[in-house]
């Protein structure tokens, strides 16, 4: 069977450091930190009151009151960063064959604050218990995708991935695969979270897991860097739209890039903690590789998971040097939540954004706030500490890996019919 084509013709983003793409973009490159006290709730009792909260936000510009209280936080980020990627794609879907496009999308906790906010108000009511007959339909982690498929009247495959961190990477290499098998001309895909609450963040510091830096935010999310104590928690969506490459040449499409490779592996070591030696990563940049028969070095740019945790930011390069080799020294490697903080469920989508406009671009956003180098690191690896750097980037890989073990990543290349 011959395997069809895979491209990019949209693009939307609502993130700590831009309410849309270009917005996103330019913070990127500009080295923009999005960490900055907790306005969400009263963080005051809590170790760390730090987050990567979205900024000018005003939830009453897109939708109104009544519609608004339908929707978890979770969803209304979907729904806003899939309107910015479906106006830019220049179609109404209206106009093509709705049976053959959907949406898969990922989170990796759902609706996270409806569930607080429900079950504190039944544990402060009465004697008759009273939940509102909105509450499972907007906790549910599946309910973005299917959202997105009733506004947009979109009957092709719908579902959402839940595997933590990897959700929303996952749930592009689920959309990249069913086109390529024909199942599908186009599928809106990304993922969103909205955990900064007090669930969301008492529960993550409890596991020593984000970082307790309240003295400095800015400088909190610090990827590779020998002092780092954490990640900082973010919140937000990214939607991207996949085709199938005739498909979209037929309507005169936009082609940001290619996608040329998918692949999924599990670290099968610790709930929450990397394989040291980074054999999961490593597995799962591999599997990317040979989805597609790419070689290691076409490999030009990393958009790498690295959250500013101690282990996950040792277990990665080492597991880029152990499939790379020499080339490793060659590719320049990011981590752009130095920025945006981790988007948990999101991240996957947000930083394939990030990985594609570099592409376009040729430009690698730096990875900020690098001020000790970590003797446990590679630090002959060219991590884009603090500077974005331009250079031609053909090939991109962008990884993400979630508690669990679960890992994935996607490769990008530049389009070249």
């Amino acid at each position: 069977m011959e395997l069809k084509r895979v491209v990019v013709t949209g693009l939307g983003a609502l993130t700590p450091i831009g309410n849309n793409v270009p917005e996103y973009w330019e913070s990127l490159i500009n080295g923009v930190s999005g960490a900055g006290p907790i306005t969400r709730f009263d963080a005051s009792k809590f170790k760390t009151r730090l987050a990567c909260e979205l900024k000018n936000f005003d939830i009453g510009a897109f939708f109104d009151r009544k519609e608004s209280r339908k929707y978890d936080p979770f969803t209304q980020y979907a729904l806003i960063a899939t309107d910015e990627a479906v106006k830019d794609t220049g179609v109404d879907l209206q106009t093509l064959d709705v049976d053959r496009i959907g949406v898969i999308w990922g989170s990796g906790i759902g609706g996270l604050e409806t569930f607080l906010f429900s079950i504190t108000d039944y544990v402060k009511g009465g004697e008759i218990p009273r939940f509102s007959p909105f509450f499972i339909p907007k906790m549910i982690a599946d309910i973005a995708a299917g959202h997105i498929s009733i506004k947009y009247g979109l009957r092709g495959p719908n579902f959402t991935t839940t595997s933590a961190c990897a959700s929303a990477a996952n749930a592009l290499v689920d959309c990249y695969n069913l086109i390529r098998l024909g199942k599908a001309d186009m599928f809106i895909s990304g993922g969103s979270e909205a955990a900064i609450n007090a669930a969301g963040v008492g529960g993550f510091s409890a596991m020593h897991a984000i970082s307790e830096r309240n003295d400095d935010p800015s400088t909190a999310s610090r990827p590779f860097d020998k002092d780092r104590d954490g990640f900082v928690i973010g919140e937000g969506a990214g939607a991207v739209v996949f085709e199938e490459l005739e498909h979209a040449l037929n309507r005169g499409a936009k082609i940001y890039a290619e996608v040329v490779g998918g692949g999924m592996s599990a670290d099968a070591y610790h709930m929450t903690s990397p394989h040291p030696d980074g054999l999961g990563a490593m597995l799962v940049m591999k599997n990317t590789l040979e989805d597609n028969g790419l070689k290691p070095e076409e490999v030009d740019h990393i958009n790498t998971h690295g959250t500013s945790t101690p282990l996950g930011d040792i277990a990665e390069p080492k597991a880029i040097v152990k499939l790379f080799g020499e080339h490793a020294y060659n590719i320049s490697i990011n981590a752009t939540k130095s920025m945006t903080g981790h988007l948990l469920g999101a991240a996957g989508a947000v930083e394939a954004i990030a990985s594609i406009l570099s592409i376009v671009n040729d430009i690698v956003p730096p990875t900020i706030n690098h001020f000790t180098d970590d003797p446990e690191i590679d630090n002959r690896l060219d991590f884009t500490f603090n500077k974005a750097k331009k250079r031609t980037v053909n090939v991109a890989l962008s990884n993400t890996f979630g508690f669990g073990g679960h890992n994935a990543c996607i490769a990008f290349r530049k389009f070249n019919q």
